[in-house]
């Protein structure tokens, strides 16, 4: 089967031009198999995921896909082409300051209300008035008279596709990083079809990212129903997977990556293919336990826990250059942790500001 391409319009430059971002479909053979909606490159330096959804076209055109599934590479052109010298800056939009990946819209619904008024539809067609209210609820806020910004556009654009999925896939990277997933607790069991070695458990808690925006309101209405004794799973899955450092495109690792997504996809029915998860050690540590870690004093840092690699309790993490104070104390200063953990990813300067958040650490592991 062969992907069709089109494009999605998701803003205009000063000049007038068009941004687009291009997208790419397969039509579902069967109706009832899950829909998929995967994108990358949210963030402008983040650029491995747009080589892990070529993998993914590759090998799904080879397969037997059941489900409708859209894939979404270059999701912000602007972040994407946000550069200074070498550098991609596009983590922010530089008119707001805002996260590009914060700016989904929070559905603020009355779910009691609501739910009370469809109670009498079955789970499938509660679900489909469900996945209705929230498109209408986008379309709205893209409607405002007042207008929206650029990123909150951008943003509602990709989320409209993202709430006509049952699976909802956001590809990241971090600064300095090793691989890691954000998981929602009801999909715990998933992790183990990711090729991720490190899994974040997150709560129903919308924090303006991506998945959260897909998850969160199905997730609210569910645990509504069960308050009515009513029994339904939660119709959405929606996973970001971080695959790494910024900056870097590796083929053969983001073939990697794709098997894991197709394992997934293959554990759903989205294919008939038997994808086998890749063997190896998973685990995950609760949102809760995931700690940042600053930089005590402002000085050049020795980055010395390495993302990915367990460190013991006051092993090195750390040392901090501080050449002004050079005869001193104060001149090389060593960073130790008080506890168990395994650095996930690090700043990727090494000149900082005191406070700056040097490095983000799974505590309290367990195995999944």
């Amino acid at each position: 089967m062969k992907f069709t391409q089109s494009s999605l319009n998701v803003g205009e430059l000063a000049t007038g031009q068009e941004l687009s971002i291009p997208v790419y479909h397969l039509a579902a053979k069967d109706p009832s198999a899950p829909k998929v909606f995967v994108q990358a490159n949210v963030h402008g330096a983040e650029v491995q995921g747009n080589a892990v959804i070529f993998q993914l076209l590759k090998q799904l055109e080879n397969m037997d896909v059941q489900g409708e599934v859209t894939l979404l590479p270059l999701a912000n052109p602007l972040g994407i082409n946000q550069k200074s010298g070498e550098f991609t800056l596009g983590r922010f939009d530089p008119i707001t300051g805002v996260n590009w990946n914060r700016e989904y819209l929070e559905h603020s619904f009355d779910i009691p209300t609501w739910y009370q008024q469809h109670c009498d539809l079955d789970n499938g067609q509660l679900a489909e008035a469900f996945r209705a209210h929230l498109l209408a609820s986008c379309e709205a806020h893209l409607a405002n008279p007042w207008g929206v910004t650029t990123g909150k556009r951008l943003a509602i654009s990709l989320q409209m596709l993202a709430h006509q999925a049952d699976i909802v896939i956001d590809l990241h990277t971090g600064p300095k990083s090793c691989k890691h997933l954000y998981c929602p607790e009801y999909e715990r069991s998933s992790a183990r079809f990711f090729s991720i070695p490190y899994s974040l458990i997150i709560p129903n808690s919308f924090g303006g990212a991506m998945d959260e925006a897909a998850f969160c309101p199905w997730w609210e209405l569910v645990e509504y129903a069960a308050s009515q004794d009513r029994d339904m799973p939660v119709p959405v899955s929606a996973f970001t997977l971080e695959l790494a450092s910024q900056e870097r495109i590796d083929m053969e690792d983001a073939l990697e990556d794709a098997m894991g997504i197709l394992a997934y996809f293959s554990h759903r029915g989205v294919i008939m293919d038997r994808v086998v998860p890749a063997d190896m050690d998973r685990f995950g540590c609760l949102l809760e336990d995931y700690k940042k870690y600053y930089a005590p004093k402002g000085g050049l840092v020795e980055y010395l826990a390495q993302p990915g690699v367990p460190l013991k309790a006051g092993a090195p993490l750390a040392n901090i250059l501080r050449l002004d104070c050079y005869g001193t104390k104060e001149e090389l200063t060593s960073l130790q942790l008080e506890q168990d953990c395994v650095p996930i990813l690090h700043f990727a300067s090494a000149s900082v500001y005191q406070g700056t958040e040097l490095y983000k650490l799974m505590t309290n592991l367990f195995e999944l």
